[in-house]
């Protein structure tokens, strides 16, 4: 174990974790992490299979006495999100995770961390090789591309996993039981791009927003994170509104289901632009610290000189930023069923700039089917106005809840023996794979659960070893008493 893992125990839980952060995966690169898993089972003489998209499979024995109990599915993904700041050098195709301990908690330097699914991998393996638990038969499905679409769960075949009892250990809040969640579907916005020449008293900057905290597009988009392209956006449109301007570049955010945290542009104007946009960057940042401040009060806004031959006219600029401004981003109607739980949301999540046009993500969620079909029609009607195209994703269901499902009975009751508190049974507001597998296989038992870990998706990401300790504890008793 590297130093930050020194001492830490349960052992059997942390080495594996340790291992696995040293391991190439980010979403669409598992390959390592495959192979990794697998020389992991061969160590255990344990069976594996590899389907014909990748998901990996590893089936291990009943311990003495529960050779031929039911089987029970153990579920994680093998990639993780790639976030990175912007002021760090780093390859997640390449390069193993630099990882700290702060405290009681575990993170990345300046990356994304990977306890989201590391450690549900980890704490799969652990229950697999230790000995002081009584497991009935495991069948550990390890899946690909959960980040960036569910890819994984989606190409399931029937039959490849036989179990008929899962426990997806992909949530991040130690004493909650997950039974449902959201559904979604991704929207590529596709706006033309007609550029003209800058004329050559045009002053260009680069202009760039940073320091946001950024986060889970699921997990937090309920706590009003602020999001680097409506930043910038508002900040460069008050711009184009008082004189001439042309738009030359715009660009940030990444991942679908991350908040953006970062966004640049290059900008031309005339003479005074630095000076005008310095004078409204000042306006705005108390304006947008008062809104956003408890949490995202450390942002700034950044200019300095840049190169451009050519740009949008100013219409075009000031028709962008409406776009990107009117684009919905945020919480968009909250739970009728599950008190203090979002219902709809979207996510803006990034923006690209090509060579003849501008394409704009969106990410959103409900777990209310005909809720997340008025939000996309909502989303086209913006960007018709725009005169841009919407382009919808095929999407993926919700999970609905089964609150007489007898492994949730069971969680329950093991929950309360071990921790003597009772859990809290409900719903989560992002796309778990559970969604998708009882889609595949009907009439699956599930639930979902996981120790506390914060802001993942983002390089503030961060694993409490004391909860991981909990959690396992209490995982070992939950798969002994099925």
């Amino acid at each position: 174990m590297s130093n930050a893992f020194e001492g830490l125990e349960p052992r059997v839980v942390w080495k594996n974790f340790a291992a696995l952060t040293q391991v190439p995966r980010p979403s669409g690169h598992e390959a390592q992490a495959r192979e990794f898993m697998i020389g992991w089972a061969k160590e255990h003489a344990f069976d594996t299979e590899v389907d014909g998209v990748g998901n990996l499979l590893v089936r291990v024995p009943g311990a003495a006495g529960k050779e031929n109990a039911p089987t029970l599915v153990l579920q994680g993904h093998l990639d993780m999100v790639g976030e990175k700041n912007n002021d760090v050098t780093f390859d997640f195709l390449t390069e193993p995770l630099n990882i700290v301990r702060d405290g009681d908690w575990l993170k990345a330097q300046g990356t994304t961390l990977g306890a989201d699914n590391g450690i549900g991998l980890a704490l799969a393996m652990a229950l697999a090789e230790d000995p002081e638990v009584a497991n009935p038969p495991l069948e550990i499905l390890c899946t690909i591309e959960e980040e960036t679409g569910l890819v994984g769960a989606t190409n399931l075949q029937p039959g490849y996993v036989t179990g008929r009892r899962l426990i997806n250990i992909d949530s991040e809040e130690e004493g909650y039981i997950f039974v449902g969640c959201a559904g979604g579907c991704d929207t590529e916005t596709f706006l033309p791009l007609e550029f003209v020449e800058l004329p050559p008293e045009f002053q260009i900057l680069s202009v760039k927003v940073k320091g946001l905290v950024g986060g889970h597009s699921g997990l937090t988009i309920h706590e009003n994170r602020g999001n680097a392209l409506k930043f910038l956006a508002a900040l460069l449109r008050r711009a184009a509104l008082q004189d001439e301007f042309s738009l030359c570049l715009f660009s940030g955010g990444d991942k679908h289901n991350a908040i953006p945290r970062e966004a640049q542009a290059i900008v031309a104007g005339p003479a005074d632009l630095k000076e005008r946009l310095e004078s409204l960057a000042a306006e705005m940042k108390p304006e947008l610290t008062q809104e956003f401040g408890r949490i995202d009060g450390g942002f700034f806004f950044e200019f300095a000189g840049a190169g451009a031959d050519e740009g949008l006219q100013r219409e075009d600029s000031i028709n962008f930023f409406n776009l990107l401004l009117a684009l919905p981003h945020g919480v968009d109607t909250m739970s009728k069923e599950i008190s203090g739980m979002v219902e709809t949301s979207s996510n803006l999540a990034r923006v690209d700039w090509e060579d003849d046009h501008a394409l704009l993500l969106n990410s959103s969620r409900s777990s209310v089917a005909s809720a997340l079909d008025r939000l996309l029609e909502r989303i086209s009607a913006v960007t018709a106005l725009a005169g841009a195209d919407a382009q919808h994703g095929e999407g993926y269901p919700g999970w609905q809840p089964n609150l007489d499902s007898e492994l949730l009975v069971i969680a329950k009751e093991q929950y309360l023996a071990v921790t003597g508190k009772e859990a809290v049974v409900t719903a989560i507001h992002a796309g778990l794979e559970c969604g998708i597998i009882g889609e595949q296989y009907p009439g699956m038992d599930m639930i979902s659960i996981g120790p506390d870990m914060f802001d993942v998706h983002s390089p503030d990401e961060r694993l409490s070893i004391p909860s991981t300790a909990r959690f396992y504890t209490f995982l070992k008793a939950l798969v002994g008493a099925l």
